[in-house]
Order: structure tokens, then C-alpha cells, then sequence
């Protein structure tokens, strides 16, 4: 897998990503609830595996002539309230399509700047896979699942049918997500995952 992704390049400008997204297909109505939960896990992924915070996200939209969608921390903050298993009711809104492309560039513009920290976990998740060893026993692994874990039951709706076996599984397959949406096109994979996994969240 990490081959794969090494030998890929990247050329596109912000402009035509923005116009490959608009290019593929909208969700629809019904699935908007189960894409805004998705694209929230997958920022939460890369905020745990790299510490990174609302002003990289800020800048990165910025960078990616995104400022009028996503101005400020409080705009910010409202879109990723707006995933239904958040806490609290206050700050949700709709989201509507074109900020979720923009939170999809945003995402993937932040997980290329972070590739090699992310090529690197995936590297020691198939080593310990391979050695039959649990990922907790790498440093690495160890504080991304304890971080995501945590951070995950801070924000999200107590569920008692998510056990921390549950979401150190999600916690690691989101990490391979990253891998993917972190490489060229990355924006396309993302955005066609939302919608593919909509029905299937």
C-alpha cells in the first residue's frame, strides 16, 4: 500500500479541485446527517495523529481561497457542530454543499502537509500486523488511539455500544483513510467515501 502511494505526484491548484468536487455527484438529502459525521471523524483522525488545531485549519483555508466559506474559528467550530453525534445543541447548523467541499479540501490539503507523519503510523500499523503485536505497543499508535479515543468521548453523545475496542478499530481505519486522502486526488477519494459510506455509515 505505501508504494502505491509513493509514487504517485501532485499538480492540481485549490481552483481545479474545487472544480473536480463539483464535478462528482451531490448527496442526497438523506444522506447528509451520516456525511457530516464522517467528515468530523476524519478531521478528529488528523487532529489527534498530528496535534494540529483550528489555526492550521483556518490557514489552510486561507491557502486554499476558502476564507469566504470558512472565515473564522466560530464559523469553524459551527460546521464541525453540525455532525449529529456532537455534544450539545447550540452551535449546529446545516451544512450545506459547498461547505462541505470546502471541509474536504481543507481536510485533504492538511493531511498532504502531514504525509510522512501519517505514511510513517500506517508503516508501524502493518509492521505490527505483520508481527502479530497490538498497535498500543508503538508509541505512535499508542498515543493516536489514546487521543482519539479520548478526544472522541469528550465531544461525541455517550453511546453505550461504542466500546474502546470499537473505536480503536475506527481510530486505525481512519489513519488508512488519511493515507489515501493525503495523496494526489485525495479530494475525489474523500468526497466519493462520503457519499459511497452514506448509506452504509
Amino acid at each position: 500500500m505505501l508504494k502505491v502511494m509513493h509514487s504517485a505526484t501532485n499538480s492540481a491548484t485549490p481552483n481545479s479541485q474545487w472544480e473536480d468536487l463539483i464535478q462528482l455527484p451531490t448527496p442526497t438529502y438523506v444522506e447528509w446527517d451520516n456525511i457530516k459525521t464522517q467528515l468530523d471523524l476524519v478531521l478528529l483522525a488528523l487532529e489527534t495523529l498530528t496535534g494540529l488545531g483550528s489555526e492550521a485549519m483556518l490557514s489552510a483555508a486561507i491557502n486554499l481561497n476558502l476564507e469566504s466559506r470558512v472565515p473564522d474559528r466560530v464559523a469553524l467550530w459551527r460546521l464541525r457542530q453540525s455532525n449529529p453525534l456532537r455534544k450539545g445543541q447550540g452551535g449546529r447548523k446545516k451544512l450545506d454543499v459547498e461547505e462541505a467541499r470546502s471541509l474536504v479540501l481543507i481536510t485533504c490539503y492538511l493531511a498532504k502537509q502531514h504525509q510522512e507523519l501519517i505514511r510513517r503510523a500506517v508503516g508501524l500499523l502493518e509492521q505490527m500486523a505483520a508481527n502479530h503485536q497490538e498497535p498500543h505497543q508503538t508509541a505512535l499508535l499508542g498515543d493516536y488511539i489514546d487521543a482519539f479515543c479520548n478526544t472522541y468521548q469528550e465531544r461525541m453523545e455517550e453511546d453505550e455500544q461504542i466500546s474502546t475496542d470499537l473505536l480503536t478499530h475506527l481510530a486505525l481505519k481512519l489513519l488508512v483513510d488519511l493515507l489515501f486522502y493525503s495523496a494526489p486526488g485525495g479530494h475525489r477519494r474523500l468526497w466519493l467515501a462520503l457519499i459511497d459510506r452514506s448509506t452504509k455509515f
